[in-house]
């Protein structure tokens, strides 16, 4: 995904230059990528600028979304626990997937030697 056209904005704003700011950019795109198992959803963009600010945020000390509610913490708190919910079925589905064939593979290896 391309870089938000706003993105040299927020860097002057916190004071760092847009090399640094486009290294973040992309660390929250990759992390929002690896949330959400897309890089196309309004989810994902969602979660990118929020993964965004909040690097911005801890690399120059300035609070960039001074009117963000406190409200959005929270929210977005509440949407990570849903995807690590959902990583951690599809973690138990693999698994499933992988010993169901293996026994498949060792009940038709008995099958064909006896």
């Amino acid at each position: 995904m391309k870089a938000p056209k706003i993105l040299p904005a927020i860097a002057r704003r916190a004071g760092i230059n847009e090399a640094l700011a486009l290294k973040l950019w992309r660390r929250a795109a990759g992390e929002a990528e690896a949330l959400t198992g897309c890089c196309d959803s309004s989810e994902y963009f969602g979660l990118a600028v929020d993964r965004f600010l909040v690097l911005v945020e801890d690399e120059s000390g300035v609070d960039i979304a001074r009117e963000r509610k406190p409200l959005t913490s929270v929210v977005w708190i509440c949407r990570h626990q849903r995807r690590m919910s959902q990583l951690a079925l599809a973690a138990t589905h693999s698994a499933y997937t992988l010993w169901h064939r293996q026994w498949q593979d060792l009940l038709a290896g008995h099958r064909h030697a006896a």
